[in-house]
């Protein structure tokens, strides 16, 4: 069937494959540019936010400590999956980079209804309304404890 075309068709064939062949070159080297880059988010205006140091207590509880005045704002006791949870991959990251665990956390509530954790010693964050609002209603509460 391509032996029997003249050569219009032909032209037309190898125009068509040389489009087809420029746009996916195209195509590829904008999906590599692009790879790896997202645009960052804006942060939201803050409501509050509390520093907040995390000690294990004798008892096995988690006491909760704020930064600023070195009273202890509340007990998490039992297993308390998720704060147990979190707190432990932020310890476990600051094993491996070799860092203090007294460093403290800063518990940021935004106007946009997230709320962040972040770990001052290694600057990761944790937007903790994205495992849900139960579990993020548990660290709220240490944003309205009165001490």
């Amino acid at each position: 069937m391509i032996l029997r075309m003249n050569a219009t068709q032909m032209q037309n064939y190898i125009a068509l494959f040389i489009a087809s062949l420029l746009m996916a070159i195209i195509l590829l080297i904008a999906n590599y540019v692009q790879s790896g880059k997202s645009e960052p988010q804006v942060d939201a205006a803050v409501i509050t936010k509390k520093t907040l140091h995390f000690r294990d207590l004798p008892n096995g509880a988690v006491g909760v400590i704020s930064a600023d005045n070195g009273q202890m704002i509340a007990q998490v006791e039992g297993q308390a999956g998720f704060v147990r949870g979190i707190l432990r991959a932020l310890a476990r990251d600051r094993r491996i980079r070799q860092i203090s665990s007294d460093d403290a956390f800063e518990l940021v509530s935004r106007s946009d209804g997230r709320l962040t954790l972040i770990d001052l010693a290694t600057n990761n964050r944790i937007d903790l309304e994205s495992f849900g609002k139960d579990n993020a209603a548990e660290f709220a509460a240490f944003l309205t404890s009165a001490r």
